[in-house]
């Protein structure tokens, strides 16, 4: 079964290229971005695990931890992470899980056996801390992950979960947001958007973003 969001995101037990991962225990309070890759040695994640690696910085400041999966053994992994602080320049400070039996695979519906029978498709689900799936996207195995845009939708969840906010198409860290439509009484609008606000449509109301939490 596929999983959807809101959904709690499956625990499990599983090796990784840092030792044991209790997945949940793992999380603790934090955010978790947990991504799929089809192989060791593929040149596309090879650059998507160096990029996540730099953003080491940027993940810790939103409470952020990542782990990424592939259906290899530890040993393979450790070789390929050697690979790729050299070619990417960095050094990966996060694990892989090593998911040689394919157990963490089928809890998050990672084969997808039109693409291929064996290898992992590749996923990502952002994860809050009460273990709840927050996103979840899919990629063509053609095409790199564009890591600005989850950090954008982890600045967007943290954002509205603790205003009553949405962020419009294309909204980046510092912009407008939108007032929810469900927010109708002016004295509490008026207290909790002390800046004001622009009525575009009686739906549509623009306001600067609220301070973050």
């Amino acid at each position: 079964m596929s999983l959807r969001l809101g959904d709690i995101a499956p625990d499990f037990e599983q090796q990784s290229s840092d030792g044991p991962i209790s997945f949940h225990k793992w999380l603790g309070d934090s955010w978790g971005v947990l991504f799929s890759h089809p192989a060791d040695f593929t040149p596309v994640c090879t650059t998507e695990l160096g990029l996540t690696a730099k953003l080491k910085d940027e993940f810790t400041k939103r409470n952020v931890k990542a782990i990424a999966l592939s259906v290899d053994p530890v040993d393979s992994h450790t070789k390929w992470i050697q690979d790729i602080n050299t070619t990417q320049k960095t050094r990966v400070n996060f694990p892989i899980l090593a998911d040689a039996d394919r157990k963490v695979a089928e809890l998050y519906d990672l084969i997808h056996p039109n693409a291929s029978t064996t290898a992992t498709v590749r996923s990502l689900f952002v994860i809050d801390p009460a273990k709840k799936i927050r996103l979840t996207i899919t990629y063509p195995a053609s095409t790199g992950r564009n890591f600005d845009e989850i950090l954008r939708v982890i600045d967007s969840l943290q954002l509205t979960d603790s205003h009553s906010v949405a962020t419009p198409g294309n909204w980046k860290d510092g912009d407008d947001v939108v007032i929810v439509p469900s927010l109708q009484d002016p004295e509490v609008i008026k207290k909790k958007f002390p800046k004001g606000y622009t009525a575009v449509t009686p739906y549509l109301r623009l306001t600067p973003q609220p301070n973050k939490p």
